[in-house]
């Protein structure tokens, strides 16, 4: 379990009691760089705590991947699973997440709030157009059938190690569901629900950062492309 995390003080030891230890293995909380009390209380609710000083979505997700590759091979996992820190998911969801993968061979599966209930005022406006046209533009370029951009996913460990994931930032989920379309890969959805947040995004809660992740995801959709 990853968990990228950037001054999630409020949230994380929630986020992290509401995931079904029986499950997990490790719970990763990569704190990317925050100024507030993230990594101890992730460190006293249970969590591994990694820490990746540069800035971005992609590059705790990196970070967190790191610590696991440094596993002796018999202990490598079979499968990871990102949520995000501000307790906007439901963690414990966590069996119907990974459910299609371990039932019937799926590679990677993307918690869809499109297809689920989200709470209203959980996700903005740029933040449902954005998934709508980044979607439908892989299913324009690759036949794909994703509604939603989803962080709570799971994907096969062996599959995520292939796609080598390079994106630091707001292009992460959407670099993963590209390369997994162009690799081939058994890909599905399954329902998710969604609150508001706690705490203020960091992304779609300013101007700045709604601006700059559209404008990540699309060049990193057109990019891969002409890869």
């Amino acid at each position: 379990m990853i968990i990228p995390a950037f001054n999630e003080e409020a949230s994380i030891a929630l986020v992290i009691d509401d995931l079904p230890r029986n499950l997990i293995r490790e719970i990763i909380v990569c704190n990317n760089n925050s100024t507030d009390r993230t990594a101890p209380v992730a460190a006293a609710a249970g969590a591994t705590v990694v820490t990746e000083k540069r800035a971005g979505y992609g590059s705790a997700c990196l970070r967190g991947l790191d610590h696991i590759a440094k596993r002796p091979a018999e202990d490598l996992p079979d499968i990871v699973v990102f949520v995000d820190g501000d307790r906007s998911d439901y963690p414990g969801k966590m069996p119907e997440l990974i459910a299609p993968i371990v039932e019937s061979g799926y590679d990677l599966v993307i918690g869809s709030r499109a297809l689920g209930k989200a709470e209203k005022g959980s996700m903005t406006f740029p933040q449902v157009f954005g998934n709508w046209l980044a979607t439908n533009l892989i299913r324009l370029f690759y036949g794909y059938e994703f509604t939603d951009l989803g962080p709570f996913r799971a994907i096969r460990y062996p599959a995520l190690v292939a796609l080598e994931m390079e994106d630091p930032d707001f292009g992460w989920t959407v670099e993963m569901q590209v390369k997994a379309a162009k690799a081939g890969l058994r890909c599905t959805e399954v329902p998710v629900g969604y609150r508001r947040r706690i705490g203020i995004s960091k992304i779609s809660g300013t101007i700045r950062g709604t601006v700059l992740a559209g404008h990540k995801i699309l060049w990193t959709i057109f990019k891969l492309i002409r890869s």
